[in-house]
């Protein structure tokens, strides 16, 4: 996956927007006006890219047993955020599906009056 794909597959999502709110770098994706994703733009120019996603945390330290490409998240809550590594040995398949994990678990915690405006938005 390249940080085309990553980008268009994120947006591609109900109510995405994006963001640099820490500095020009790091692109944070949010769902509702919260994070679900946040990665290093010079990452992805070095060939070393990850993503940081919110993971449910008993999920979160099951991915990190069974992936050497995840560990707790990089200046995050190490137990509701993990910082996964692309081009390891997670593909591309389950990085989407930790991707819509993370955007999946944000939505589900916002208000029902912001779930609503998100899923009438796109009708």
């Amino acid at each position: 996956m390249n940080i085309q794909q990553f980008y268009e597959f994120c947006l591609s999502k109900k109510g995405v927007t994006e963001h640099f709110p820490f500095d020009e770098d790091t692109l944070v994706l949010k769902v509702g006006g919260k994070m679900f994703v946040l990665t290093s733009l010079k990452e992805w120019e070095n060939k070393t890219p990850s993503l940081n996603l919110k993971c449910d945390p008993e999920k979160a330290l099951e991915l990190r047993a069974e992936y050497e490409a995840v560990i707790p998240g990089w200046h995050m809550s190490k137990i509701h955020w993990n910082t996964v590594s692309f081009n390891s040995d997670v593909s591309d398949k389950m990085m989407c599906e930790l991707i819509n994990h993370s955007y999946d678990l944000v939505f589900k915690s916002l208000t029902k009056k912001s779930k609503e405006t998100i899923l009438n938005e796109e009708l």
